[in-house]
């Protein structure tokens, strides 16, 4: 039972590693699917706890409010959208675990849902942002698309790109719940061993610098905006024009400042007043989670070099397996 405490207390220190974006799984990638990545390396380690924990909803739900904490702590100004994201795959996580045996299928369900949820949640906040003047825009291009290669359709480009979209999003939960379950396969497979570093951790650690994430907001706003733009402007004609696309910019641009000036950090400051009644109560494990941090970073590099002799998926999948398992049975050179 102790032993399980133990595992649980470093997986949850993964699942902050990971969320808190300070050098986790991801410093090893340079991947444009950064988010489904991230999602995935969640539910697993929210599987994970699952797997090891005897009250399923009480631990869950204990892991999400340190994780949270450290990711107020560690990344201030991440948006209010990506605390909903992790709240809601940990606490569906729970619900299933809880209500359902421990099997396959959960996974699955579990993958492809919080999968959909994200997806879903991006073209809310589309939709809000621009109304429905970007669909109709989008609509205006695949008419001219349709017209240049002779094709006709009686599906709206907007019906077939959400669909395409919301139909990648399940089936790469489906295969992320899949994925999980042999990964979590290896990791049970393997012998409850003790793993030490030889070396201690750096003071300082180079890591690459990040594009901030309302620079990357701006980038989003301005390219979408030249698409509407363009969408009505050019190939709208006489019906929309020039008057159709500046409604939708400024619209667009109220809608943000209206979000990231008030909304936003309303909603935010509610979870962060909630999040620190509850640092006090949980100070103890948050300071323990955040001493493994510069462990589990060398962990994760030294996993990695020690997966070099295989390819593709196959070294993805142990590197992913060996890491977690040797971080959930790491020891202090002082243990």
């Amino acid at each position: 039972m102790k032993k399980n405490k133990s595992i649980i207390d470093k997986l949850t220190a993964l699942w902050a590693l990971n969320e808190s974006g300070l050098g986790g799984f991801l410093h090893v990638f340079n991947s444009p699917f950064t988010g489904l990545i991230v999602g995935g390396v969640s539910i697993l380690l929210i599987s994970l706890i699952a797997f090891y924990a005897k009250n399923k909803w009480q631990t869950i739900f204990k892991a999400l409010v340190i994780v949270l904490i450290i990711k107020m702590a560690v990344s201030p100004y991440s948006p209010f959208g990506a605390y909903v994201a992790v709240s809601f795959q940990a606490l569906f996580g729970a619900f299933l675990f809880s209500n359902f045996s421990w099997k396959g299928f959960v996974l699955l369900v579990l993958g492809m849902v919080t999968f959909l949820e994200s997806a879903l949640q991006k073209l809310i906040v589309l939709t809000v942002v621009y109304g429905t003047g970007l669909w109709e825009a989008i609509n205006i291009y695949g008419s001219w698309v349709q017209k240049k290669l002779d094709f006709v359709s009686e599906t709206s480009t907007t019906s077939f790109l959400v669909t395409l979209y919301l139909v990648v999003y399940g089936v790469c939960g489906l295969l992320a719940g899949v994925f999980i379950k042999s990964i979590i396969k290896i990791i049970a497979s393997k012998p409850e061993v003790d793993f030490y570093l030889e070396t201690m951790p750096k003071a300082s650690e180079s890591t690459k610098r990040k594009v901030p994430f309302k620079t990357k907001v701006i980038w989003v706003w301005l390219i979408t905006v030249a698409v509407i733009v363009l969408g009505f402007s050019i190939f709208g004609g006489a019906l929309f024009g020039w008057q159709k696309a500046i409604y939708i910019v400024f619209r667009s641009f109220l809608i943000l400042m209206l979000w990231y000036l008030v909304i936003g950090p309303f909603l935010l400051k509610l979870v962060q007043k909630y999040l620190s009644k509850k640092e006090s109560k949980y100070q103890q494990d948050i300071t323990n989670a955040m001493d493994l941090f510069p462990y589990f970073r060398q962990i994760i590099s030294y996993t990695w070099k020690q997966t070099q002799h295989l390819k593709g998926i196959n070294r993805f999948k142990f590197f992913m397996a060996n890491s977690i398992s040797n971080c959930i049975h790491f020891k202090t050179p002082t243990e």
